[in-house]
């Protein structure tokens, strides 16, 4: 084939089409022509407008994991300060409830610390005041330990009082504790007196009912004049309790034909559960004027038969 005849112009692979600065001028006038135009006669708004409608969803569908990101740690982080909320707000209302507590527990003391003011002003012995510490390890006695013994100058039979009534009596003593056997043990005996009836009788501990420890009035007759209800109280004939001072309440009063005695059962007017301070009393005993022995008697008998025989 002659030289001449070839084709030299390129494939259409390898044709070029405008060079890239004729590109540059061209879009930068275009940019240049499309602000101004925006700018000046507002053209490209309802391009933009239509654009942001059709990419709206787009938007949305992409900003939704990071907006459900988001709420989830919103969500989590309030969770978790409610709970630290809720605690703390746990912790203060049980403060708050200990507090009430305590100071329901202040208000009962200080009303029993002033019903025992005035039992101690009422009673003209010499009495102080205790605290009880724990009862005794024996499960078949009622017996508890104050904190006053001998060197506080307790003595021994000195009658315990509680803010309702008479407790028990000191049964033995320590150099710096007590031992207190109560009214409800089984060595219990304390003389009382009918408030209604003034008769005297003997009360006995040792009887245990589902309510507590109670008492007993014992070797009464079957017809002895004795309701539910009688208030007993303290004789004074013991020489050991002040008289007049609360004992029991009668609660029952069983009449059988066929025995020749009642059985009367009484609710102690004081008990020592929930007592924590007590009113120590010295013995009547201790407070009255000392017998005059026999033998002194005889002879200040002997001597004024004597000088009367004289004088005559």
């Amino acid at each position: 084939m002659p030289l001449g005849t070839l084709d030299r112009t390129p494939p259409p692979i390898f044709r070029q089409g405008p060079s890239a600065l004729t590109k540059l001028v061209f879009f930068a006038a275009l940019a240049v022509f499309l602000m101004v135009a925006d700018g000046r006669l507002r053209l490209i708004q309802p391009l933009r407008s239509g654009l942001a409608v059709v990419l709206l969803p787009v938007q949305r569908a992409l900003a939704a994991p990071v907006a459900l990101w988001t709420s989830a740690r919103d969500y989590l982080g309030g969770l978790d300060a409610a709970l630290q909320a809720a605690q703390r707000a746990s912790a203060r209302l049980a403060a708050q409830s200990a507090q009430a507590a305590r100071a329901a527990s202040l208000a009962q003391e200080n009303e029993r610390l002033r019903a025992l003011l005035s039992l101690r002003e009422a009673i003209a012995a010499r009495t102080q005041a205790a605290e009880i510490l724990y009862e005794a390890s024996d499960p078949f006695s009622r017996k508890v330990f104050v904190d006053r013994g001998l060197a506080q100058g307790v003595v021994a039979g000195a009658p315990v009082l509680g803010e309702a009534g008479v407790l028990g009596q000191v049964t033995r003593l320590y150099p710096l504790t007590a031992e207190v056997t109560l009214l409800v043990d089984k060595d219990g005996a304390i003389p009382v007196l009918n408030t209604r009836t003034r008769q005297r009788s003997v009360a006995f501990g040792g009887l245990q009912l589902p309510g507590g420890g109670a008492l007993e009035l014992r070797f009464l007759p079957a017809n002895a004049d004795v309701r539910v209800g009688d208030a007993l109280v303290t004789s004074g004939l013991d020489g050991v309790y002040p008289p007049g001072l609360p004992v029991a309440r009668v609660a029952e009063v069983q009449r059988r034909a066929e025995a020749g005695f009642a059985r009367i059962l009484l609710e102690p007017a004081a008990r020592a559960e929930g007592v924590r301070h007590v009113l120590l009393v010295e013995p009547l005993a201790l407070q009255l004027p000392a017998r005059p022995q026999a033998g002194a008697n005889t002879a200040d008998t002997g001597a004024g038969g004597a000088a009367q025989g004289l004088a005559q």
